[in-house]
């Protein structure tokens, strides 16, 4: 195990001596990472801010739940109760048949028919906002609140709530294909680079399996170097994405003041950030483990 542990550590040492050796070429692989990764990860913060943001214009879709003409205030009561313990309901407010009344009649001047009615003919009602604006929670949501006792109508406009998140799938979309097709870059670079030390070290690998060096043994730095470069090119491309939020951040909180919205930026979370580093340093290791399995081989004392 000491062996073991000594051969990798020596491995990664000499992979990090390799990486400082050209800085030049060395910083702009990196930099060619870091701005091809920082595109689609950009993107993906992007939809989860515009996710975020739509929730608080007052635009989001409401429920109005109309109740019978013959409902009492303990029943009206009970519903309330209900909606205060459903963990699906972010607020609602209660809207009598009077106040609706009252408001009908202020608005369209018909103050002299609506005085002349025998009764009410309006219902109580409660206008529901729900936590979950994906159009499945809010079926689910609408399905729950038409078996509440005493109702009688539920009406929902959430047509822009789907094509949102009609738009928000597709950009998804865009970012795994523009991922993918990214990735294969990174593994080019990782490809290439890794050739070009293969060939200007052939004379020390050729010396080294003379002396009964293991494939192994000569494989191991390599690797180490491709998922150095490539965890750096994440942090790089993290970085990229972290300065773009600061520099846009308090331009984007003074547009959204304009329009009564209290925004705060989606920042990459520890779970995302520690992906985006794994991820490219996975990509890293691929691409040299590919060039060295190709190249080689064919390098022989």
């Amino acid at each position: 195990m000491t062996v073991w542990f000594a051969h990798h550590l020596h491995a990664f040492v000499l992979a990090l001596k390799r990486l400082g050796s050209a800085p030049l070429g060395s910083l702009l692989s990196i930099a060619v990472i870091g701005i091809a990764f920082s595109l689609p990860a950009g993107i993906y913060v992007f939809l989860e801010n515009l996710q975020a943001l739509s929730g608080q214009f007052s635009g989001a879709p409401e429920f109005s739940l109309f109740l019978k003409l013959n409902t009492n205030e303990d029943e009206v009561a009970e519903i309330e109760a209900r909606l205060k313990q459903d963990p699906q309901v972010a607020s609602f407010r209660f809207i009598s048949s009077d106040s609706a009344l009252e408001q009908f009649k202020q608005g369209s001047g018909l103050s002299d028919v609506i005085d002349g009615l025998e009764r009410n003919p309006l219902p109580d009602a409660f206008v529901i906002v729900a936590r979950d604006l994906s159009p499945e929670a809010l079926d689910t949501l609408h399905a729950e609140l038409g078996q509440l006792p005493q109702v009688e109508h539920i009406q929902l406009d959430s047509a822009w709530a789907k094509r949102l998140d009609s738009l928000l799938k597709l950009g998804r979309l865009a970012v795994f294909m523009l991922g993918a097709l990214l990735s294969f870059s990174l593994i080019a670079v990782a490809f290439n680079t890794i050739r070009l030390q293969i060939l200007t070290m052939r004379e020390e690998i050729e010396v080294a399996k003379l002396i009964g060096a293991t494939k192994g043994f000569i494989r191991r730095p390599f690797l180490y170097f491709g998922a150095i470069q490539g965890m750096v090119g994440g942090a790089a491309a993290w970085l990229i994405i972290s300065l773009g939020i600061h520099l846009t951040e308090e331009q984007l909180k003074d547009l959204m003041e304009l329009y009564e919205v209290n925004f705060k930026a989606y920042h990459l979370s520890m779970e995302d950030s520690l992906s985006l580093l794994l991820f490219s340093a996975l990509l890293g290791w691929a691409g040299a483990w590919l060039s060295v399995t190709n190249h080689l081989w064919r390098i022989e004392p």
